[in-house]
């Protein structure tokens, strides 16, 4: 009953070990666990390639062996690479790695992955083909007669494995190929968990063994014993009855080596079959073939620390949701990058959406704390959480949401201002106008500040008047919008009155300086404005009526009983509006029309004449 119930919980998923993480693989899907330089576990999945065609494959005995053992090779030298550029240096790029991406434009990581995997698969044949047979042949010389023996086989066999445990034994000496073992025995204690019936979690994998039927090992022990008896009949056939090795020494070898090489895909996939044979049973009669692979686990994986059996448990837990339900997307690792490259492909992928790459700049810049001058040439590495929150900020922008909507505030005339959909965002220009009004204020002035929105006009000038001991009063019609405003003022540290009201229609007294952005925007053009200014910013803060001018007839209208003789009304107006507001508010003011750096008439100041004394000639 305990063996059925055994069975039952047998899993499909298999695993590798990677640098700091592991890497499990289902039916459909892979997920790669990585621990980062933080310390925070990061999850990386992919879907399979599910098509009939390789299920077809998949059911046919022989076949599927070579076919998994050249995806898994593929598949697992991109994963440990992908898992190096996750738990890479945090340090600056090499000049190697400067030249290669500015000169020939190459990704370092892509190089360095064909090389390595290449570099594998000659190592692997030197050692496990070439080098057994060469040995084997300074024993059993041409003269001798047993060359091609079930004697000289068996010597390269045993050569085989004496070289891959002495390799083992020496790779276990570098640090990070010991944590790659315990990983390894991080992956096999998992999955033995979850085969128990247990619940996943680090205590109860602890206690699991981290040797596994299934094991990548136990397959490599195989092959080079199953090579023994392939090579032994293909030899004995080939000396006996085709005569081919009739050659000198070069060439006889050569014919071995290319015999080898021929046969090692049969090889595969007939030890790709014994696995399976083998795995499917728990019987204690067939734990003689299985303990050789057993002890050779026991060089190959190490016993895990909890964390690493956190990240196990990350990546096993991810590859069963996907194999569960074909809907789960796929996920990427967010990899550390210098902030250059960061830049470069963040311009990329703004241009893509008709974004203007400034806006790249901006974000960047004011994240990072690097001048935008220098974040080209800048090669400081953004850590993985970095990355993550400038991607974030990016995706909003990728949305439409403008810039500084996205980042939540912006700077206007020394005053950090908080912004979002229920204020406009100030433009430089508008900078001008609360200089002006600064200039104007003289000690103890009043000032009042209409259409405040998000109090940047009110906000700026009470901090950089202050010396002065000038009172500001802000209105705006939109509550919202006060809200805002009033969580500036007291960003700012300063003290603004606000008040809600329709222009003047709650406000009492005379000011010394009125200030106001009114909406200037023809309602016939706010179709025809950028995306993200009329689909995001406030209708009410932009709309000016039919030709632009609604409110500032009411300015004109209105103003003089609240401004004091000799005060000063300063507006900003539209491009081209200029000239038409001036002439609204004569003969009862002078006015003065402010250029923008442009040469764009920006800002009308108009300032209310005294009245006329009792007697004086006209």
């Amino acid at each position: 009953m305990k063996e059925k119930k055994k069975k039952e919980n047998r899993t499909y998923i298999g695993g590798q070990a990677v640098l700091e993480g592991v890497m499990m693989r289902g039916k459909t899907a892979y997920a790669t666990a990585v621990r980062d330089p933080e310390g925070n576990i990061q999850v990386e999945s992919r879907r399979l390639n599910t098509s009939k065609g390789m299920k077809r494959v998949a059911r046919i005995p022989l076949v599927r062996g070579v076919v998994n053992f050249v995806s898994s090779l593929v598949v697992g030298s991109k994963i440990l690479m992908r898992s190096a550029e996750v738990y890479g240096d945090e340090g600056e790029p090499s000049k190697f790695e400067k030249w290669c991406e500015e000169k020939l434009h190459l990704n370092l990581m892509s190089a360095v992955s064909f090389l390595a995997t290449l570099l594998g698969v000659l190592l692997a044949v030197g050692l496990f083909i070439a080098l057994p047979m060469w040995l084997s042949n300074l024993i059993f010389s041409e003269e001798s007669g047993l060359r091609y023996t079930i004697g000289y086989n068996l010597t390269q066999g045993g050569l085989r494995l004496v070289i891959f445990i002495l390799y083992i034994v020496a790779v276990t000496a570098m640090k990070d190929i010991r944590r790659v073992f315990m990983y390894h025995g991080a992956e096999h204690k998992t999955i033995t968990c979850f085969e128990k019936g247990l619940e996943l979690t680090p205590e109860n994998a602890k206690k699991c063994s981290r040797i596994h039927d299934r094991c990548g090992t136990t397959f490599l022990f195989l092959v080079m014993a199953v090579s023994i008896v392939v090579f032994s009949v293909v030899n004995w056939v080939c000396d006996k009855y085709l005569d081919i090795f009739t050659y000198n020494e070069v060439i006889n070898y050569l014919i071995q080596f290319a015999i080898k090489i021929l046969f090692l895909p049969f090889v595969a996939g007939l030890s790709y079959e014994v696995l399976k044979l083998l795995a499917k049973s728990d019987s204690k009669l067939l734990l003689p073939l299985k303990a050789p692979g057993f002890a050779l686990q026991l060089l190959t994986t190490r016993e895990p620390e909890d964390d690493m059996l956190e990240v196990a448990i990350a990546a096993f837990k991810k590859v069963a949701e996907m194999d569960a339900d074909q809907k789960i997307p796929e996920e990427d690792f967010v990899v550390s990058k210098s902030v250059h490259r960061y830049l470069e492909d963040l311009k990329n992928l703004f241009a893509e959406s008709g974004i203007d790459g400034s806006d790249a700049e901006w974000l960047v810049s004011l994240k990072t704390g690097i001048p935008r001058s220098g974040l080209a040439s800048s090669e400081k590495m953004l850590v993985p959480s970095e990355v993550r929150a400038l991607d974030a900020l990016a995706g909003e922008r990728l949305t439409g949401r403008p810039l500084w909507y996205v980042l939540g505030d912006t700077e206007f005339y020394g005053c950090t201002i908080k912004v979002d959909e229920r204020v406009l965002i100030p433009r430089p220009e508008t900078e001008l106008l609360a200089e002006r009004a600064v200039k104007e204020a003289k000690e103890g002035s009043r000032i009042l500040d209409l259409c405040t929105g998000s109090g940047c006009i009110a906000v700026s000038v009470a901090k950089n008047a202050a010396d002065r001991h000038v009172s500001v009063t802000a209105a705006d019609v939109s509550a919202p919008a006060l809200e805002v405003a009033r969580e500036n003022a007291a960003g700012c540290g300063v003290a603004v009155r606000f008040l809600e009201s329709d222009l003047f229609s709650a406000v009492e007294g005379e000011f010394d300086i009125i200030t106001c952005n009114p909406p200037y925007i023809r309602s016939g053009d706010l179709a025809a404005l950028q995306p993200e200014v009329k689909d995001f910013e406030p209708l009410l803060a932009l709309d000016g009526g039919e030709d632009g001018l609604d409110l500032y007839r009411r300015l004109a209208a209105e103003a003089p009983a609240h401004l004091a003789e000799g005060g000063l009304l300063l507006m900003e107006c539209g491009q081209g509006q200029a000239e038409e507001v001036a002439a609204l508010f004569a003969p009862a003011f002078e006015t003065e029309i402010v250029q923008d750096y442009a040469g764009i008439g920006r800002i009308v100041a108009a300032r209310r004449r005294a009245a006329p004394q009792n007697g004086a000639s006209c």
